[in-house]
């Protein structure tokens, strides 16, 4: 018996190998793309303020609006991943929204500034939580951590790359007549509708649609990734509604959120800060703006790993969360503009390095349809959070004049963050007794 299970354990491990070696390439391709199509209008403040009088307050709520579009059509979207499957839906959303991302190119104003921004966001809606969905269809819980990593190492190198390339292109303004920023919205938009395409067919909806895995090595990764109950006709709203009250799920959301309203706001003024350490030429600007990026990269990397070998969740989350906080002081502390610069991506590091942690630890508590409406639901609260962050950051460089105040959003995001863990780890452990005590109640009517 145990030889038996030493292969399967073996199969089991060598298929995850393939399955990442194939898959994360492909979905981190396609949320580099949306990534870079949401986040290049930070390259484009000064900009359009120049070009079109899109003001401080206009741009962070411009900014931010994105994701209130994402969030009204989180749910429902994923909901119809899950029913047409998750190929089609997630090409659908990247050929849509590459369409809408070149648009951008036309903005004559606020007005056409915040609709743009809304139709992004409801093109994109969906896309992250389809991804989650998938990585619950094809790996086991413990290879979550590692898969969402690699998967947040598509919008870290967005900022490292998609920074320095967006300043290269708003140096071409004056090109055929165009500003800069619509050199930048044509060119980076247009690519995310051929992602889509290819997407579409290379992308396999689940391990036995897969033909470079073996029958053996697709039933070896169905067997130890969630249970799907796709296409049963007994499924009601309420097999899905039940995820979205459950306490542990609302508390995970709240966390996300809070994070959210930092980090979202941080990489959204990121070069606005950095110009306001006197750099001018915009390809500079871009290119020390990608220190938030390479933060953020280094935590995705680094972070997930140390997290599969910690045994307490939630004592991850408050180390994580503390460090945030910690972050954002000293870089308010520092005067050094080249200290600030390391305080940038420490900050980011903490910030978006706990991201993978965040949907570890939901995927463990759902599956199936659960899933799909469950991280759709904690994505819609986050969403939320990134509307609420930059739209923040946006109003304290108004009332201050500067953009780095917005490091006090991010110090009180944070702490807030930081008093909700203890919160969730009670729910966990209620939740968790709630489903010993039924076990064993329904134990003791089956002796009976």
């Amino acid at each position: 018996m145990d030889t038996a299970k030493s292969r399967i354990d073996a199969l089991h491990r060598a298929a995850t190998q393939t399955a990442m070696l194939r898959l994360i390439p492909l979905m981190c391709a396609i949320y580099f793309m949306s990534f870079l199509d949401r986040t290049n209008v930070a390259l484009a403040k000064v900009q359009l303020a120049a070009d079109v009088g899109i003001s401080a307050a206009a741009y962070g709520l411009g900014s931010g609006i994105f994701f209130i579009g994402y969030a009204l059509l989180e749910v429902p979207s994923n909901l119809a991943a899950h029913r047409v499957g998750p190929r089609r839906w997630i090409a659908r959303i990247a050929v849509s929204w590459g369409i809408l991302s070149t648009a951008m190119m036309f903005v004559q104003g606020e007005w056409s500034f915040y609709a743009l921004r809304v139709l992004l966001g409801i093109a994109e809606a969906g896309l992250f939580p389809a991804l989650m969905y998938m990585v619950t269809l094809w790996f086991a819980p413990e290879d979550r951590p590692i898969a969402v990593g690699w998967i947040y190492t598509a919008p870290a190198l967005a900022l490292v790359l998609g920074n320095p390339v967006g300043g290269a292109l708003m140096q071409l303004g004056g090109v055929g007549g165009l500003h800069g920023w619509q050199w930048m919205f044509m060119i980076e938009g247009i690519p995310s509708v051929i992602a889509g395409i290819v997407l579409y067919f290379k992308l396999p909806e689940r391990p036995r649609d897969a033909r470079w895995l073996s029958s053996e090595e697709a039933e070896a990764l169905e067997a130890r990734a969630v249970i799907d109950t796709h296409g049963h006709p007994e499924l009601t709203s309420a097999d899905w509604f039940a995820a979205l009250k459950r306490p542990t799920t609302v508390l995970i959301g709240l966390i996300y959120f809070l994070n959210q309203v930092a980090f979202v706001g941080l990489y959204f003024f990121t070069p606005a800060i950095v110009q306001q350490m006197h750099v001018k030429t915009p390809f500079i600007v871009g290119l020390l703006s990608a220190s938030v990026g390479v933060g953020f990269l280094l935590g995705v990397l680094i972070l997930p790993r140390i997290h599969r070998r910690y045994g307490n969740d939630c004592v991850y989350l408050g180390i994580l969360t503390a460090g945030l906080v910690a972050g954002a002081c000293a870089f308010i502390a520092t005067a050094n503009p080249a200290g600030r610069m390391v305080l940038l991506a420490v900050t980011a590091f903490f910030g978006g390095g706990v991201l993978p942690s965040y949907w570890a630890i939901a995927m463990k508590r759902l599956q199936g349809i659960q899933a799909a409406a469950g991280l759709a639901f904690i994505n819609t609260i986050g969403l939320i959070g990134g509307f609420v962050g930059p739209y923040l950051f946006g109003m304290t460089e108004t009332f201050t004049g500067r953009s780095d105040s917005g490091f006090l959003v991010i110090v009180a995001a944070s702490v807030l963050g930081l008093l909700l863990v203890p919160v969730f780890a009670r729910a966990i452990r209620r939740e968790a007794g709630a489903s010993n005590a039924m076990g064993n109640g329904n134990a003791a009517g089956m002796q009976s």
